[in-house]
């Protein structure tokens, strides 16, 4: 009796033994490292895309003034501040002449009296003048009465004497005036320069705009070149954007552009490529190109950040799939397949892409092909799978 109840107390523990070692099993391929890789699927289907390039930009003004001297100075005065519209010609600020003032009446003094050398030798040169023609008369009087043997050979050499000093001293009265005129010429010359340093002291709005900065105030030291105002024209506002050069495919000039400004995100505005430039940034890399806003949206700032959506035109009809999808295996791109029960990694050939996500595949996928879009871990040829509707804890 006591044998009998000994070998049913072992089966049962056998049998309790034998159901906790299946339930082991059964739980390590379930949710053990033996369990199935929960993936999402999609199939591939036909279809457009619109392709779009995204970047972040800042307002810059397209046209900017620095207003400085030309030569190095004291400022004097200043007249406007940073912010204030301003008009072509306006005086902005004053440098301090130093002794301009005193060289150009100094100047002045010379040419009065350069005026007055100018008429006294021209006064002189023509009393030589008519010496010399007098002296040219009187000789020509006694060659013609030294042929009638009425005066003698020597006063016919005296008058032919004083001719030809009559007529040195004309060269020379003639020398003495183009001199005094080219003396005079020259100081005209020196005024007009040292007229021109004393209004570049002047500073002078280029244009009409507005003052973005005041760089010096009175009594500063700036030298030649130094900036002391910088003037931008309001209605070259502009955005500055930078964009991915792997995805750069496509931009070119007179592409239309939705801005959105950090102090208006709600309110998208339209625009449209200005300007590609030719130097990218090697060290980010990434391309600029120039916004131009359509209308100029009222209290823009410069230097605000903005961001910068271009548009593409759309792609012809072709398979797509979710950019998530995309792997790469063995230096190849492409996607992992779903067929039936098992996996097999297909390359493809891509093409462009639209900021929702979306991929045009140009070769490689079949119609209806089911792809792997999410997988719990890394997947393989081997990896065992349980396909679900989202990897989330708690969905089916």
């Amino acid at each position: 009796m006591k044998l009998k109840v000994l070998s049913s107390k072992v089966l049962l523990l056998s049998l309790l033994g034998l159901l906790l070692l299946l339930a082991i099993v059964f739980v390590i391929r379930r949710a053990g490292p033996l369990a199935p890789v929960r993936v999402t699927v999609v199939q591939a289907i036909e279809g457009s895309l619109t392709p779009a390039l995204f970047g972040i930009g800042t307002v810059e003004a397209r046209r900017s003034y620095l207003i400085g001297p030309t030569a190095a100075g004291r400022v004097l005065r200043v007249m406007v501040d940073a912010g204030d519209a301003v008009k072509a010609g306006q005086l902005l600020a004053e440098m301090d002449p130093v002794d301009l003032d005193n060289r150009l009446l100094a100047l002045d003094a010379s040419m009065a009296r350069a005026r007055s050398t100018v008429a006294a030798t021209d006064a002189q040169s023509a009393d030589a003048a008519a010496r010399h023609e007098l002296a040219a008369t009187n000789a020509r009087r006694y060659v013609d009465l030294a042929q009638q043997s009425f005066v003698s050979a020597g006063a016919v050499e005296a008058k032919l004497q004083e001719q030809t000093s009559a007529a040195a001293g004309a060269n020379a009265a003639q020398a003495n005036l183009s001199a005094a005129r080219h003396d005079f010429t020259r100081l005209t010359a020196e005024r007009a320069a040292l007229a021109q340093q004393r209004q570049n002291v002047r500073l002078l709005a280029t244009q009409d705009g507005v003052v973005l900065s005041r760089d010096a105030e009175p009594g500063s030291t700036v030298v030649a070149g130094q900036s002391v105002f910088k003037l931008v024209d309001p209605a070259s506002l502009w955005v500055k954007a930078r964009f991915d050069q792997g995805r750069s495919a496509g931009l070119t000039s007179g592409l239309p552009a939705d801005i959105v400004l950090r102090s208006s995100a709600a309110t998208v505005l339209t625009g449209k490529v200005a300007r590609i430039e030719l130097q990218g940034d090697s060290v980010t890399e990434e391309r600029m190109a120039q916004i131009a806003f359509d209308v100029l949206p009222a209290g823009v700032s410069i230097g605000e950040l903005a961001e910068v959506t271009l548009k593409l035109p759309a792609t012809p009809r072709s398979l797509l799939l979710p950019n998530a999808a995309i792997r790469h295996q063995g230096g190849q791109t492409g996607v992992w397949v779903l067929d039936s029960d098992s996996l097999q990694f297909v390359p493809l050939r891509l093409g462009q892409a639209s900021l929702d996500g979306q991929v045009q595949v140009l070769d490689g996928l079949k119609a209806d092909a089911r792809v792997v879009v999410y997988s719990e871990k890394e997947i393989d040829t081997h990896s065992r799978i349980q396909v679900v509707q989202s990897l989330v804890q708690g969905a089916p």
